[in-house]
């Protein structure tokens, strides 16, 4: 009789559930990405000021953090060891990172076309690996980096797919370089930068991926109050309110968004910014698919091209992780 394979051991068997928990939570963002912009359309009023659901999601993100850390028994500890340095550290620098690229994004967004965007903005996915590489020494294998261009093919051509019946929105030249171009490119680059130093924090220096969720919406709520005061929504709050055009069901995107923002925070601290790149582009994929089944939109050609090139560089990219080199005795 053949003797029985030995036991997993305890590394292995926590491997294996690791990778589990990061497939599990990456399945759901990639879920939560892409059903959001229909759940948004759906019930989400065109009166409904930008900035009060911003303001209400980051809250509701706060109180849902809060409310697992307290589950989980680690709610009491934080808050034992909790220090403002530390929370600047791991949480505010990254926060004010990622309020400045959202304000770019908006920049350019108003200044060149949505295909154009779009392609660009796709970008932050080779900063995300360089910041990582740079700040974690995180390398990829010559497979990885290959895998990471086959995604920006495929993002591309979802870019392509969606943007090609929209026009450009002016046709000034330096308008669109200086006030388009550029500032989606420092976007990407910001981008790249914020996710990395989150990656950082929680790997590095072992901060709860909640409790920067918690610090971040935080910093973000205060630097998206303290830019009201001059902002066409600030002035549309003081005149109409802050919950104008709201109805019961807007909370339920606002709610679902919340849901993602605790995703992000999971997935960018047990599998890293790179890994997210590739959730966001495959959540593009089923934005298309769910446009087919509520709307009757058949996905585009380049959609349909696009998907077994993302599939591929997902497969490559986790088969060939970068493999340290064993110095020869």
């Amino acid at each position: 009789m053949a003797p029985p394979p030995p036991p997993k051991s305890r590394g292995a068997t926590q491997v294996s559930s690791n990778a589990s928990r990061i497939q599990f939570f990456s399945l759901l963002l990639a879920l939560q990405y892409g059903a959001q912009p229909l759940i948004s359309k759906r019930f989400v009023r065109r009166e409904v000021i930008v900035t009060s659901s911003v303001l209400v999601c980051e809250l509701a993100k706060v109180l849902c953090a809060l409310f697992i850390m307290a589950k989980d028994g680690t709610l009491r500890k934080a808050y034992k060891e909790w220090t403002l340095v530390g929370a600047l550290t791991a949480s505010g620098l990254p926060a004010a990172i990622y309020a400045l690229q959202n304000s770019l994004l908006q920049i350019s967004y108003k200044n060149l076309d949505s295909l154009t965007f779009s392609m660009l903005n796709q970008t932050k996915i080779f900063f995300t690996a360089f910041f990582t590489y740079l700040i974690l020494r995180q390398k990829q294998s010559i497979e990885q980096i290959g895998a990471l261009f086959l995604l920006i093919v495929a993002a591309v051509l979802l870019s392509v797919g969606e943007g090609s019946s929209k026009g450009s929105s002016s046709s000034n030249a330096d308008q669109i370089l200086f006030y388009g171009i550029i500032p989606v490119l420092v976007a990407s680059v910001l981008s790249g930068l914020a996710s990395s130093l989150c990656q950082w924090a929680s790997q590095v220096k072992k901060h709860s991926s909640y409790l920067m969720t918690i610090e971040m919406s935080i910093v973000g709520s205060v630097c998206l109050l303290a830019s009201t005061f001059k902002s066409p929504d600030g002035e549309a709050m003081r005149q109409h309110g802050f919950f104008y055009g709201w109805t019961p069901l807007t909370l339920i995107p606002v709610m679902f968004n919340a849901f993602g923002g605790i995703l992000v925070g999971l997935v960018t601290s047990h599998a890293g910014g790179v890994r997210k790149g590739f959730v966001i582009v495959s959540a593009l994929l089923i934005t298309a698919l769910l446009q087919f089944v509520f709307d009757g939109k058949p996905p585009s050609l380049y959609c349909l091209v696009a998907l077994p090139i993302v599939v591929t560089s997902i497969s490559i990219y986790q088969k060939y992780p970068y493999q340290v080199k064993k110095k020869e005795s």
